[in-house]
């Protein structure tokens, strides 16, 4: 079943959220968010923060929501499991989801429990007709209760399993045509994958299917350069890297503009150096529309 994201009130999306670039949102800035009010497209949160009902976290979420537009990862729903979602999870997800009305709401594709032990980690799946059949039910699952589509987020990976009997592109192609959920592209997830894999990440990415993008995550990562194999780590505790910044303007060049997030999620800087990567995602968006209109 295919559903169109459902807009706050009724209304259209933001401009912010569809022009400007945004930034994780992380207690440490909730302050200086409400004091200073920085020029700035959107806010995301991990909705496993922010499932109380109460407490400091929805408090001042719902402070910094009256000001700005707001997106929502989900972290924890393991969609790539192989067991059932969990119900009481989901519907806390589809009461904060109702609570705060995102203009999207994302998960990844991947799984992090087993039996009833919950791993913190996000795991790959194979890409194989069984795991693509549980994941479309549970994707169909989600959106059934959220009355909204989804996004979904291509994984960062670190090995890959002798079932698979299809690439990583075809099996996320099959994915959004069968659920119609839409994507978002993480470009850092592109370059530790392909890096870890050596493959081309230029080459994944132009192949991957650019028209269900409805959202971008940049982030950096950690190179892990142990002499039996160097890995790059998805750490998401650093500036984006050059590497993600050129792979972000080619995939701009082949698909066209498309609402930016800046993602950071430890070694938290001050909020100005996520404002100035902010702009500069900005500054690589106006350049390329400019570009296209030339055309």
């Amino acid at each position: 079943m295919v559903f169109t994201p459902k807009q706050s009130q009724g209304a259209p999306a933001p401009s912010s959220f569809i022009d400007n670039t945004g930034i994780s949102l992380k207690p440490s800035y909730y302050h200086e968010i409400l004091d200073q009010r920085p020029t700035l497209g959107f806010f995301e949160i991990h909705a496993e923060n922010y499932l109380s009902l109460g407490g400091p976290a929805r408090y001042y979420l719902q402070k910094i929501r009256a000001h700005y537009a707001f997106t929502i990862h989900g972290v924890g729903l393991s969609i790539g499991a192989d067991t059932p979602l969990d119900l009481a999870h989901l519907k806390r997800i589809a009461q904060l989801v109702e609570d705060v009305q995102p203009e999207v709401f994302s998960e990844h594709l991947a799984w992090s429990t087993h039996d009833h032990t919950f791993l913190n980690d996000l795991l790959p799946v194979a890409y194989d007709q069984a795991t693509l059949n549980r994941v479309c039910e549970h994707i169909d699952q989600l959106q059934s209760t959220l009355k909204r589509q989804i996004l979904m987020e291509n994984p960062s990976t670190y090995f890959e399993f002798h079932r698979s009997d299809r690439s990583e592109i075809d099996f996320i192609r099959e994915m959004t045509q069968r659920t119609g959920c839409g994507l978002l592209l993480d470009i850092n997830n592109v370059e530790v994958s392909c890096f870890n894999h050596q493959t081309n990440p230029f080459d994944y990415i132009n192949g991957f299917p650019g028209d269900a993008v409805g959202q971008i995550h940049l982030a950096g990562h950690t190179l892990d350069e142990n002499p039996t194999i160097a890995l790059k780590i998805d750490s998401h505790d650093t500036p984006v890297s050059n590497e993600v910044w050129r792979l972000y303007q080619h995939t701009l060049t082949i698909m066209g503009d498309r609402p930016t997030l800046i993602e950071r999620d430890s070694h938290l800087p001050t909020l100005s150096v996520l404002l100035a990567e902010a702009q500069q995602a900005d500054q690589i968006r106006a350049h390329i529309k400019q570009e296209s209109r030339h055309e």
